[in-house]
């Protein structure tokens, strides 16, 4: 199962004995044990009640120990395991040793006190082990993935009216460009706007250029954003505040190729018919950057971005060689990209 759907499960008071949370998306996994925590453990209780694992520390029998030992002043526990590398099919570098034919019995009977989680940053778990099959014939596997750009920005919609605020038209896609699609870092973001747009508030286009914190790659990615939309005025005001900023221009310009290489990937794959989930997939990006980068490809055919491409690796060579000014290169580079 998803992430969604053990949620409503749980919503449903449907609570498995064993969860395992796999995927990039470590909100999702940690927001399903704090709602595990919320609806198991009395918030007093849970200095009892909650012991945490590092299975890159501490051996699975130690784990399994603590789930078989009958809970302390407390009716039910919780015993969470990060960094459950045996489920997948990489290589563990530690020298802690897992007995995994204890958590295949185990499964076959769970004690009723204890719910044990484990937690794995891994897009996919090695199916052909003997131990993931046994956990996923008794579904007890919470799929915790990226979610797609449509998902990404209906969970922004729905985190922002939970939180009591909406967003403008426009207002949400230009939040998610400028913060990113960490949701842990969207959750914080939301969080900040919405004490200042308070209760029932409408939340612009403006409010997000006053109040998001923006990175220095996020920053980059606008200024692209600004070039293709002719919006020059704008992208030399950034180009300039990062410089102000300090940024080294070679990280700029290595930033404004990572894009223009996205961009390049992005229209050659959609012509050979690949979606944008799969392009994603594919390249290694969030579907929603795949989504921004499309509409930035749209101005461009592959020729002319495979040329472009060229021109930042010539204009890295000048600039790392003395044989033109940093800043001065960046700003003719802009230019030239505008006409």
């Amino acid at each position: 199962m998803d992430y969604k759907t053990a949620v409503k499960e749980l919503g449903k008071r449907k609570i498995n004995p064993i969860y395992v949370c796999y995927g990039s998306e470590g909100y999702f996994s940690d927001d399903l044990i704090r709602r595990l925590t919320d609806a198991l453990i009395e918030p007093d209780q849970r200095p009892f009640a909650v012991t945490k694992y590092d299975l890159a520390e501490t051996p699975l029998d130690t784990v399994l120990e603590d789930a078989e030992t009958l809970p302390f002043m407390v009716p039910q526990k919780l015993v969470i395991a990060s960094n459950a590398l045996f489920l997948t099919g990489a290589k563990e570098s530690g020298k802690v040793e897992h007995r995994t034919e204890r958590l295949l019995e185990y499964i076959k009977s769970p004690v009723d006190y204890s719910v044990l989680i484990f937690t794995v940053t891994a897009d996919k778990l090695d199916e052909r082990k003997k131990l993931v099959k046994s956990l996923k014939d008794s579904g007890y596997l919470v799929a915790c993935g990226t979610p797609s750009a449509e998902e990404l920005s209906q969970w922004v919609a729905a985190r922002a009216e939970k939180l009591g605020f909406r967003f403008d038209r426009g207002a949400l896609e230009r939040f998610v460009l400028y913060v990113g699609t960490s949701l842990q870092t969207l959750a914080q973001e939301l969080e900040k706007c919405a004490l200042f747009i308070g209760q029932g508030g409408v939340l612009t286009e403006d409010h997000v250029e006053q109040l998001v914190t923006r990175t220095t790659e996020q920053n980059v990615f606008i200024l692209i954003e600004d070039i293709v939309q002719l919006k020059l005025d704008r992208a030399f005001t950034m180009l300039h505040e990062l410089i102000k900023m300090k940024e080294e221009p070679i990280k700029i310009l290595m930033l404004i190729a990572r894009q223009f290489r996205i961009m390049y990937q992005v229209k050659d794959l959609t012509q050979q018919g690949y979606s944008q989930q799969q392009i994603a997939s594919q390249i290694g990006v969030h579907p929603y950057a795949v989504k921004i980068a499309a509409g930035q490809a749209a101005k461009y055919d592959v020729r002319q971005l495979a040329r472009i491409l060229g021109d930042l690796a010539d204009l890295d060579y000048r600039m790392k060689s003395g044989r033109v000014d940093k800043v001065m290169g960046l700003e003719l580079f802009m230019m030239t990209l505008a006409g």
